[in-house]
This record gives C-alpha cells, sequence and structure tokens, in this order.
C-alpha cells in the first residue's frame, strides 16, 4: 500500500476516533451561552447577535433536518454538526502533520522507508487525537457554537496551503490559493478568526517561492501578511460595506431613489471594476494582479452568505437582532457597534478624567422614506493618555481588580510600564496561558477563574511543583479533588510539544517559523487584540483554540524527536514504533482519560430543563423579563425550536434600550400578542429618548405611573429640559411613583384568587431607583402603566435587583420567576426572600419543574451546578413558606422532593450555605436525623475546604481565600448555634471545636479586637 493510501485511511481513522468520542460526550439538547441562541436562531434562520454567523447557521439548519421532525431532537443532531465540523478538523490537522513531517524525513519524489512511514503516520496520530481531547476544543466540539467550525475552516485553509506548496511547481497549482480565498471568504460567515492564518500562508509563499530568503524579505513578507489580513478585515468586510452605505445615502437623500438603489449602483460598479481588472491582468499576463483580482472575487463570493441577514432582518423574524435590514443598520451590525470599542495603542487609564466629548460623524437610521440623522459619534476627551493602555475601563469593580493586581493606589497615574505588568500579569499569564496549561499540563478544578489560587487555575499532579505556583497542596479539597476537571498531565504534553518544537526549529527553521506564527495569531495576537477587561463573565479559553491547534503539530513532532534522540541503538522500525507508543500513553491517551469525565454532557439537560422551568413559573400570557444570555438564550430555544410555552413574552432588559428590539415588542411572537405599549415609533427610534435625567422638583407625594409616561412621550417643549448642547430633553421631576389599582381588574384577571381580596393594595407606591431613564426602562414604565393587569408581568429570578427598577416590594417569588402583584405590604415580612405567592411555588415544585439531571448526571458544568444552588434556594423558600403558613405535611413532600431531585455532593460554599438553610428547615420539622446529617456533612465540607486554604495561606505567608473563609466560619459557628437551639448538644459542642480549631489557624489574618 503506497503512502497516500496509508496517509489518507489513517487520517480518516484519525476522524472516526475524534468523531465517536464527540458524538458520545454531545450535550443531548441546549447549552448555556450563545447556543441556544444559535440553535433557535438556525432553525428558523433568524438574526443573532452582531456580527452575525448566517454559513453556520445555514450548515446548522441542515443538520437539523435529520430529526426528522421530532422538535426535541433538533439541538441534538445541530450539536452532532459540531462533533462531525471537529472530527473533521482531526483529520485536516493530521493531514497537516504527516505533510510537515514528511518534508523532515524525506526529500520531494523520494519513497519512505517503513521506518519514516511508521514514524511520519506516528506523528500525525499523536498530535492529531492530543488535540482531540485538549480541553477547550473538546468542550466546543459537543455544543452549536461557532468555534467547531471555524476551527474547521482554519485547519482547512492551513492544510490547503500546504498542498500548494506541494504542488506549486505543477501547472494550474494556484487553484489551491484560489481555494484558499474562497474557504477564507465562507470562513467570515461563521467567525472571523480564520483570518489569523494569513500572516502564516505568506510565509508558506514566499519561501517556496524564494530559494534563498533574506531578513529584507522575511520582513516584507510579514509586512504583505499584516495588510492582507487588515485589506480582508477592514478593505473587504467593513470599508465595501460602508462605501455601499454612503452610495446608498446619496441615492437616496440627494437622487430621492428608493432605499438600496445605491447599494445596487455601487455593487455594479465594484463587478464591473472587478472585471475589468480581471481581464487587463489576463491580457497583459499580470500573473499576480489576476491572482490578488480572483481571489478577492472568490472572498466576496464567500461574504455573500451575508446576505441572509439582510434577507431574514427584512422578514420580521422573532429574533432579530438590531434589524440589519438597510445599509447603515448593517454596517453598524457587521462593526459591532452595540459592543463599543477598547483602545489599543493609546487611550486612557483607569483614572484617567474625562474632560469633553468630541463629536465624529452622523449616525444614520432608515426613516419613512429618507436615511435621518439619528445623532454623532462621540468620543471622550481625556486629561491624560497613555501609551499601550490595558488598564482602561473605570468600572469600580475592573478598578478595584487593577490596582489589587498591580498594587497601585489612588495617587499613581499608571505608566506604561504598569500597563504592560497588567498585560503579562493578568490578560496573558490568566486569561491566555492559564488556559494553555489547562490543556497541555493538567487542571485544577471547573471554577470559574480570576486570579485566586484555588479556583480555575492549572496543575500538573506533582504536588511540590504545583506547591510552588499555589500553596501548600497536601490537604486537597473537596472542591479540587472532587471536581471532573481535576486533570494531572503530569507536564507530559507539554514536555512532548516543546520537545517537537526544539526538534523542528533545530531541523527546518522556516516550516517552523510558519507553525509558531500560527501558534502566535491565534494566541497571543488575540490577547493583544482583545484588550480584554477583568472579570470576565465566563472563561474565554475557546477563543485561543487555534494556538493550541498549532502546538499540538509541535505534539506530533515529538514522534520524531524522541525516535531519533532516544532510540539510535536499536532498529528504525522499532524506535519509530517505541516513540509512537510513548508518545500516545504520554499525551493522547493520558489526555483522554483525564479529560473524559469533565466533557462527558451526555446527561446533563440543565440548560433545557432551567429554561423550561423559567417558563413554567409563569401564568398564561405572560410578560416575564430576563436580563442576562442564560436566562434568556435557553428560553428563546425552548419556544422557538420546541414551542415551549410560545404564549410568554420574554424581554430581555439588556437589549430593550434599542429601538429594534422594542419593535419585536410590539409585533405578535408566536402565541405572544404584542406588548401594550402606547409609545409610537418616532418617540423611541435611535437617538430620540435615548437617556432622559431626574430632576427634583420637589413635588409631594407619588405621582401616578401613567403621568409620568406622558411627562416622558410629551413633545411640549414646556415638558422639557434645556440641555448644554441647546436642545430639549424630557425629564422626570420625582422618584415617586404609583399605580393606582383597580381591584375589579385585579381578581377578574386572576392575578389575585378573590379570596385574598382583602390583601389587594389600593395602589402600589415605590421609589424610583436611578438618577435617569433609558428608553427601555421608558418602555417597560408604559407597559405598567397601561397592562391594566390583563397580562402576568415577571422579572426572571436571575435578574439583578437594581433592574426592578424600585418595584422590589411587590415581587412575589413563584418559581423561576418573581411575579408583580398589587398585595398590601406584609407586616412580618423582614426581606424580599419572605415575599411568596406560597401555593403557587409548592405547585411549580412538586408539579411543573424538571430538574436537568442534576441528581444523576455525570457531569455538572460550573454554570449548572450554580443553577443547582437556585434550586435549592426555591426548596428552602417553599418549606419556609409552607411552615410559616403551618402547612407541615406538605412542607415534608417539598423535602422529601428536595432529597429525590438534588445531588448529593456540594458544588462550592454557595451549595453548602444552601444545605445548611435546609438542615434548618428540617429542625424546624422535627425531622431530626436528617438535618443532623445535612449539619455534620456541610460541617466536614468546611472543614476540608478552610484546612486547605489554612495551608495555603500559611506557605504563602498571606491570607489566601478570605470570602470563603469568612463564609465558612460564619456559617460553621451558626451550625453549631443551630444544632445547641434544637437540642443536639453533642453536635453543638463538636462544632465547636471545629470552629475554634480553625479561628485559631486563622487568627494571624484577623483583626485582632
Amino acid at each position: 500500500m503506497n503512502y497516500s493510501k496509508i496517509n489518507n485511511l489513517t487520517g480518516w481513522l484519525c476522524f472516526l476516533v475524534a468523531t465517536i468520542t464527540y458524538i458520545l460526550t454531545l450535550e443531548p439538547s441546549v447549552s448555556f451561552w450563545d447556543c441556544g441562541e444559535f440553535i433557535a436562531s438556525a432553525f428558523k434562520m433568524q438574526v443573532v447577535h452582531q456580527p452575525g454567523a448566517p454559513l453556520f447557521l445555514m450548515i446548522q439548519r441542515f443538520f437539523s433536518a435529520f430529526a426528522f421532525g421530532d422538535v426535541t431532537k433538533i439541538a441534538y443532531f445541530m450539536n452532532v454538526g459540531s462533533a462531525i465540523a471537529s472530527g473533521a478538523t482531526i483529520l485536516f490537522l493530521f493531514w497537516t502533520i504527516t505533510a510537515l513531517a514528511k518534508k523532515m524525513v524525506a526529500k520531494e519524489g523520494e519513497n519512505l522507508s517503513a521506518s519514516n512511514l511508521i514514524t511520519v503516520m506516528g506523528a500525525g496520530v499523536v498530535g492529531a487525537l492530543a488535540y482531540t481531547w485538549s480541553d477547550s476544543f473538546w468542550f466546543s466540539a459537543v455544543e452549536s457554537e461557532v468555534y467547531a467550525l471555524s476551527s474547521l475552516f482554519t485547519a482547512i485553509v492551513f492544510w490547503a496551503i500546504l498542498k500548494w506548496e506541494a504542488n506549486a511547481n505543477e501547472p494550474r497549482a494556484d487553484k489551491w490559493l484560489l481555494f484558499i480565498a474562497y474557504i477564507m471568504g465562507l470562513s467570515i460567515g461563521i467567525h472571523l478568526l480564520n483570518l489569523l492564518t494569513i500572516p502564516a500562508i505568506a510565509f508558506v509563499y514566499y519561501f517556496k517561492k524564494t530559494q534563498k530568503p533574506t531578513t529584507a524579505g522575511i520582513i516584507k513578507t510579514f509586512i504583505i501578511g499584516i495588510l492582507i489580513l487588515a485589506v480582508i478585515q477592514y478593505g473587504i468586510i467593513q470599508y465595501l460595506v460602508s462605501f455601499g452605505a454612503y452610495f446608498d445615502l446619496f441615492f437616496v437623500n440627494t437622487l430621492g431613489l428608493g432605499f438600496g438603489s445605491g447599494v445596487i449602483a455601487f455593487a455594479i460598479l465594484v463587478i464591473s471594476g472587478l472585471v475589468w481588472g480581471i481581464r487587463y491582468s489576463i491580457k497583459h499576463e499580470r500573473k499576480i494582479l489576476n491572482l490578488a483580482l480572483l481571489s478577492t472575487v472568490l472572498i466576496i463570493f464567500g461574504y455573500g452568505s451575508f446576505a441572509m441577514i439582510i434577507i431574514r432582518a427584512k422578514a420580521k423574524t422573532n429574533l432579530n437582532n438590531s434589524n440589519p435590514d438597510n445599509a447603515f443598520s448593517f454596517l453598524s451590525y457587521l462593526n459591532r457597534e452595540q459592543y463599543g470599542d477598547r483602545p489599543l495603542l493609546f487611550g486612557p487609564n483607569y483614572n484617567s478624567e474625562r474632560i469633553s466629548l468630541k463629536e465624529g460623524k452622523n449616525i444614520y437610521r432608515k426613516g419613512d422614506d429618507k436615511y435621518e440623522v439619528a445623532g454623532k459619534k462621540t468620543d471622550y476627551e481625556y486629561d491624560k493618555l497613555t501609551p499601550f493602555p490595558r488598564m482602561y475601563s473605570d468600572d469600580e469593580r475592573h478598578v478595584g481588580f487593577y490596582k489589587e493586581m498591580t498594587g497601585l493606589d489612588d495617587t499613581k497615574f499608571p505608566s506604561l510600564f504598569d500597563n504592560v505588568n497588567f498585560l503579562f500579569k493578568y490578560q496573558i499569564g490568566n486569561m491566555y496561558m492559564r488556559y494553555f496549561m489547562w490543556n497541555f499540563v493538567g487542571r485544577q478544578n471547573d471554577d470559574q477563574g480570576q486570579g485566586s489560587l484555588y479556583e480555575g487555575q492549572w496543575l500538573s499532579g506533582i504536588k511540590p511543583i504545583d506547591g510552588l505556583m499555589l500553596g501548600n497542596q497536601t490537604n486537597l479539597p473537596p472542591s479540587i479533588v472532587e471536581s471532573k476537571a481535576y486533570n494531572r498531565f503530569f507536564f507530559l504534553p507539554l514536555i512532548i510539544g516543546l520537545i517537537g518544537a526544539i526538534w523542528h526549529f533545530k531541523r527546518n527553521q522556516k516550516d517552523a517559523g510558519i507553525v509558531g506564527l500560527l501558534f502566535f495569531f491565534t494566541g497571543l495576537a488575540i490577547v493583544l487584540y482583545l484588550n480584554q477587561k477583568p472579570l470576565e463573565p465566563r472563561e474565554r479559553d475557546y477563543a485561543y483554540a487555534g494556538s493550541f491547534y498549532a502546538f499540538a503539530i509541535w505534539i506530533g513532532f515529538g514522534v520524531l524527536a524522541i525516535k531519533e534522540w532516544l532510540f539510535k541503538k536499536i532498529t528504525p522500525v522499532n524506535g519509530a514504533i517505541g516513540a509512537t507508543v510513548i508518545c500516545l500513553l504520554a499525551a493522547p491517551v493520558l489526555m483522554a482519560t483525564q479529560g473524559w469525565d469533565d466533557h462527558n454532557r451526555s446527561e446533563k439537560m440543565v440548560p433545557h430543563d432551567i429554561a423550561v422551568d423559567y417558563l413554567e413559573s409563569c401564568a398564561p400570557n405572560a410578560i416575564l423579563f430576563t436580563y442576562g444570555d442564560n436566562d434568556t438564550y435557553p428560553l428563546w430555544y425552548a419556544q422557538e425550536v420546541e414551542n415551549i410555552r410560545p404564549d410568554i413574552r420574554l424581554v430581555n432588559l439588556s437589549l430593550f434600550d434599542t429601538d429594534w428590539y422594542i419593535d419585536g415588542m410590539r409585533r405578535k411572537q408566536n402565541e405572544s400578542a404584542p406588548l401594550p405599549l402606547s409609545m409610537k415609533p418616532s418617540q423611541y427610534v435611535q437617538g430620540v429618548r435615548d437617556v432622559m435625567y431626574y430632576q427634583d422638583y420637589k413635588i409631594e407625594g407619588a405621582v401616578e405611573l401613567k403621568t409620568i409616561v406622558e411627562l416622558l412621550l410629551s413633545e411640549n417643549d414646556e415638558d422639557k429640559v434645556p440641555l448644554q448642547n441647546g436642545t430639549k430633553e424630557n425629564f422626570i421631576p420625582t422618584k415617586n411613583f404609583k399605580l393606582t389599582v383597580n381591584p375589579q381588574e385585579v381578581i377578574q384577571t386572576g392575578t389575585v384568587p378573590a379570596a385574598d381580596a382583602d390583601k389587594i393594595a389600593s395602589a402600589i407606591e415605590w421609589k424610583f431607583n436611578k438618577g435617569y431613564v433609558t428608553k427601555g426602562t421608558l418602555a417597560m414604565f408604559d407597559i405598567l402603566a397601561h397592562n391594566n393587569w390583563k397580562r402576568p408581568i415577571y422579572f426572571a429570578s436571575t435578574v439583578p435587583s437594581e433592574q426592578f427598577n424600585g418595584l422590589d416590594n411587590y415581587l412575589y417569588s413563584e418559581g423561576m420567576a418573581l411575579r408583580l402583584l398589587p398585595l398590601k405590604k406584609d407586616s412580618a415580612a423582614t426581606s424580599r426572600a419572605d415575599l411568596v405567592n406560597t401555593p403557587v411555588l409548592y405547585n411549580n415544585l412538586m408539579n411543573k419543574f424538571i430538574w436537568g439531571n442534576v441528581k444523576t448526571a455525570s457531569y455538572l458544568d460550573t454554570q449548572s451546578a450554580d443553577d443547582v444552588s437556585i434550586f435549592t434556594n426555591l426548596f428552602n423558600t417553599s418549606i419556609t413558606s409552607l411552615i410559616k403558613d403551618g402547612k407541615m405535611a406538605e412542607a415534608k413532600k417539598v423535602a422529601n422532593r428536595y432529597f429525590e431531585v438534588m445531588p448529593d455532593r456540594f458544588y462550592g460554599m454557595r451549595s453548602m450555605m444552601g444545605a445548611y438553610f435546609m438542615a434548618e428547615n428540617l429542625y424546624n420539622l422535627n425531622d431530626i436525623a436528617r438535618a443532623n446529617a445535612v449539619i455534620e456533612k456541610s460541617a466536614a465540607y468546611i472543614q476540608k475546604e478552610l484546612t486547605y486554604l489554612a495551608d495555603v495561606s500559611a506557605s504563602k505567608n498571606r491570607f489566601v481565600g478570605g470570602q470563603n473563609v469568612q463564609l465558612g466560619m460564619s456559617f460553621l459557628n451558626q451550625m453549631a448555634q443551630t444544632a445547641e437551639l434544637h437540642k443536639q448538644t453533642q453536635l453543638s459542642k463538636k462544632l465547636q471545636a471545629q470552629f475554634s480549631a480553625l479561628e485559631a489557624r486563622f487568627g494571624p489574618y484577623f483583626p485582632q479586637g
């Protein structure tokens, strides 16, 4: 069998191994974060968040067809699409490694000996399977996100340039370069990460076409590679659309033609210019010009997948982010303008003072028959700027983090050195190197890592070495050893990869440099470009998977190095086999055995089920306000794909400040009628009523909310205040609002049962909790003022309290959502946690809610574990409320349900807290045995966690884990008091002794009174 057949068959074998791995560990339904939005949008061809992923949506729509109409399987088969794309990535990685390795052991056209064939195949298998089971890539392979398909396109273009290199001297070899251009154009419709391969591709071209490379030539090639990347990123993706938009502005506003006429004229000009240029290049035999123009055409062809975005936006789909149905909204969509900008080379520090607001170019919106000026782009001007700003956010939480990380105080303006220090310590150290080490050294746990020594760090499993970084590792706590993500690779994959890289650079600096360039641009270059703020809401390792892909090539090359260095005294064939086996065991096999349990999502249904629980918490035809990704996207999936509770209208408060989102709320969606909004589009379009400020007019008493809405929507100049720029704007003259209640309406709509008529308040009164009203807040007030209790109004339980706009005292828990109820204030309620609609909550817990297999699932990720704590809080709230109402039998049923469906283990201190409150409830139910068991289990958990933190603190000679220590000590003390209160004297004494011992260990770190 010849080399080509063996290479192809072995590559497909790797594909099968990888694909089977991913399908076996696949999430069976929707996942958290963007997956719900992507699945819902792919299923109905809708418009996702900026800057869009139309080709990804179309491909996923194809995979959904394999569900054959079973909507509960749509998500599964879209996830299968990611698994197959990831398996194909491994296929092309294998062929990439073997193509590079073959050049190292044989000259062009030379047949491989048996030993060299084994070596090359071994290198490919080791590198490809190491990446198969690498942490970050595996994570993206089992869910419906863009990164699996993006990785495949990256793998294809890098493999294709090596195919071109191998055939460059043959006629028509440049077809491979045109293929690469087309794949890159297509990849824009998935994710832009693919473009980062361009500098490496430029060097493959240069080294192949240049017999004797020079330093000047290398520098020139690097610059050209960056320029090509910039031309595609800015010239084609952004400025091509920008020119089209301004052509449209001229044709519509000046010539009086219809919307889109200027875009058509511009497209004709571009097409004509490209056709003329291609004909010119052929006629005059300008080969490079011809190649460049054909490549441009193919990139634009691939980029054409974005036509789907405009087409579907015009259809006014339910999910229609940014409504990019015209040239200017589409331009804003592509430019990700809703996310703002981050300074890169020059800008402010976190303590730079804003001194003025600089106006830029006009912002245009689509009017009835012309484009209208919605305002001007603005940028703040600062008193002090710095080169290379890395600490630029003035958010209070971020400022605190900057100071803690760098040791700066309020008097210091961070210098260039301070910013570079933060770059290396946090942006590279914590947000790149930590992820790199997860993949090739090992991982501590899957807690969200924000720089602490005990959450989300890397470790190797070699305790003396780990101790140098993380402190004393003798008594590892449950949060580490019980974590499925406690992966120990003992540095072996890293060592093999470094050996392979060193050997590669010694043997072939050109090829090694190209792989190194790919490694840099898909890793550290992204770090520099993103310029991340601290305290990200989730781990971002998926963004750097291309860098880990490049390193996997060197893990494969470790086979070649080890064969050469360690097996000089045995036969070449045995040396090749031995090197392959050693590397297989030390990298892929070890990574697979350690990583399987924390990547096996096959039993996890938490995102799906919690979405159902949010929806089932609501009464029919409800309006449910949500806020974040994970209380919105899975719910979109549930409604749009599985048609679960289509009567409910979801309102995401993070999007409610935009005109396009309010437009959507004014239309019927699924089985939900339009929202009761009195606002007209002209009253909330972009640039109108974006922010309206509070001015205290000393008004006595509370003002009717409808009056406030009318004032904010008034076009009368007397109802406005002048601004510094000479314009006038609406405002609120008081923060004291009220909504008069008609008890008859409340009872007729079923908001409150007739039996509770005496509890209905004559009006709900509250104090608005902000100094300004945004467009979204105005829309919420409009709904409240005109709803007349016809539709139930809820807030998701995860919505931040400041988003309640002061309505806290009227929001009653009914499960995963808080219902707005016009009830008189309960004098017995000491906090909002006491506001419970007990009968409804009981019914939801016992009869409606489903629990995502949290009891039996082999693995729960961090977000799912957080949701376990939410579930536990609901059980505790229900039991406490039932006991308060004297319904002991029902309370015991809820307690039994808790033990039936909730997991036995703790997922951090937060879940331990929930267990303690459950123990309190069990004591109150006279279930002493189970209460004691929960207390003892919680105390044992605290003991292990705090012993570890005490060991680390002592070894590091500083207080580590302060928040967890304080929580643990506080709850341990409460447990002792609770046990004593319920006459569990022996247990109380044991807990007091435990508390005293831990207090002694942490005494040096607490202030002495």
